[in-house]
């Protein structure tokens, strides 16, 4: 086992040590190389050793390098050296975070972290937490709550009798929330069309003009930080409409709760602990490993009986806080170690630093292509920037070149009906060096495709 631990420390240690200065797209080369791992299950099995370093031969090299400072195609970031050891300790540790009783010290880390995240991000601190795969599933877990409180408060047990006959149900969501969020609905039973859309403004808003009357029963999901402009619905404005009524309202803040941290971005998000229920990613902007999202419920009982199971053979007697009472997973990874290792890492004013440098990144890549006469489409208030180089055909062709040049990676979006570049900056190493450098080939490219396709 030595020899092979050693072997898969020294690729992992590789890997990590040169992936920054390596193109971040995935060469043709090394999408063609995979079909040496499609081979026949074999009948006499390989080596351990062997195995890793068939592993590493063909899949290193074909690993887009997600953890790069100048990927900005997605709203994820890296993943910070200290999580990614704990990463692999929890790995050996192997421990199936169900039970308080049988996994202590997993379950200890997750309630500390729970603890700390809650007095980060300025939420009440009863609140529960779960420890879940992503933003989906967070979506999921809380609106499972908020489901299972509007409907007791209506006299119907849900979780008992299901949907069927169950009183009316009203689900009032922005015209720009997240395809993520209406997954998490059909998962719910709740449906992805029997949903109020309310129009947006210009950055993406729920536009408060045009907000429906909020009637008894009623389910409203708000947005922490649009996928493309990074805009705050205005939470605390809807729950204050809301408290009146047998109303619940979440908040999905997959990226945008973060911002909470940050002394000089938390306005972003004025009155949002007023909210009944948060959901976010720790895969984003606290840079830990895949997976890890995070839901947050004020009323603990509601995720509880949402979420709970009980079975003869599961010791919970005298049990202090069961992870497995607060997701919908019996059986799972320790989350908790990753996100306690950054946290006691970084501190608060470390997290909080991250996320002022990130937005100040993103403002400064805004400046810089206004400064070439781009046109940038959103108000940069966050880590998001969506710029336009002209018609459709321009942008993808833009894109395509950005992404084969391998120094940056860039994505695409739909935003005010036009398709543009999005630009997110999430990662923990990204400065100023690093947008300067992205930035270079990004304007090379744009002027170099603009002038060839107007002599056209």
């Amino acid at each position: 086992m030595t020899e092979l631990y050693k072997q898969a420390f020294q690729y992992a240690t590789e890997f990590l040590q040169s992936a920054n200065e390596l193109p971040i797209q995935v060469s043709e080369d090394a999408r063609r190389n995979l079909k040496y791992l499609d081979v026949d299950l074999p009948k006499h099995g390989m080596d351990s050793v062997k195995v890793i370093e068939t592993m590493n031969q063909w899949v290193t090299p074909a690993t887009m390098k997600m953890g790069s400072p100048r990927f900005f195609g997605f709203v994820i970031g890296g993943a910070y050296p200290v999580s990614v050891a704990a990463n692999w300790l929890g790995t050996a540790w192997d421990q199936n975070t169900g039970l308080e009783k049988t996994t202590p010290a997993v379950a200890m880390l997750e309630k500390v972290s729970a603890r700390w995240m809650l007095d980060l991000l300025g939420l009440p601190q009863q609140s529960a937490t779960a420890f879940v795969t992503g933003a989906t599933v967070a979506n999921f877990t809380a609106l499972a709550a908020a489901r299972n409180q509007v409907f007791t408060t209506a006299g119907w047990d849900v979780e008992a009798d299901g949907l069927i006959g169950a009183p009316e149900l009203h689900i009032i969501i922005s015209e720009e929330s997240h395809p993520t969020v209406y997954k998490s609905l059909a998962m719910l039973g709740l449906g992805r069309n029997r949903v109020i859309k309310v129009p947006t403004d210009d950055q993406g808003r729920m536009d408060m003009e045009q907000f429906p009357e909020i009637k008894d029963n009623t389910i409203i999901i708000t947005q922490a930080g649009n996928i493309n402009s990074g805009a705050f619905d205005p939470i605390g404005q809807i729950c204050q409409l809301a408290h009146t009524k047998n109303a619940w309202v979440h908040v999905d803040g997959a990226f945008g709760l973060w911002a909470m941290a940050s002394r000089k971005l938390k306005h972003l998000g004025a009155g949002l602990e007023l909210a009944d229920s948060w959901a976010t990613d720790a895969h984003k902007w606290l840079n830990v490993p895949y997976d890890s999202g995070l839901a947050f419920v004020k009323n603990e009982h509601a995720l509880k009986a949402a979420m709970a199971i009980t079975a003869s053979y599961l010791p919970t007697e005298n049990a202090g806080r069961n992870p497995s009472d607060y997701t919908p997973e019996l059986s799972r990874r320790a989350r908790g170690i990753d996100v306690y290792a950054v946290l006691r890492h970084l501190g608060s004013s470390g997290v909080e630093a991250l996320i002022n440098r990130c937005c100040d990144c993103a403002k400064y890549f805004a400046d810089l292509l206004r400064g070439a006469e781009f046109e940038v489409m959103n108000e940069v208030v966050l880590n998001q920037v969506v710029v336009c180089f002209g018609s459709e055909k321009l942008n993808l062709e833009i894109m395509d070149q950005v992404q084969k040049d391998g120094t940056c990676w860039v994505g695409q979006t739909i935003w005010k009906d036009r398709l543009a570049m999005r630009i997110s900056v999430c990662n923990w190493q990204t400065d100023s060096a690093a947008v300067d450098e992205s930035f270079s080939i990004i304007n090379k490219i744009a002027k170099a495709v603009i002038s060839r396709c107007t002599k056209v």
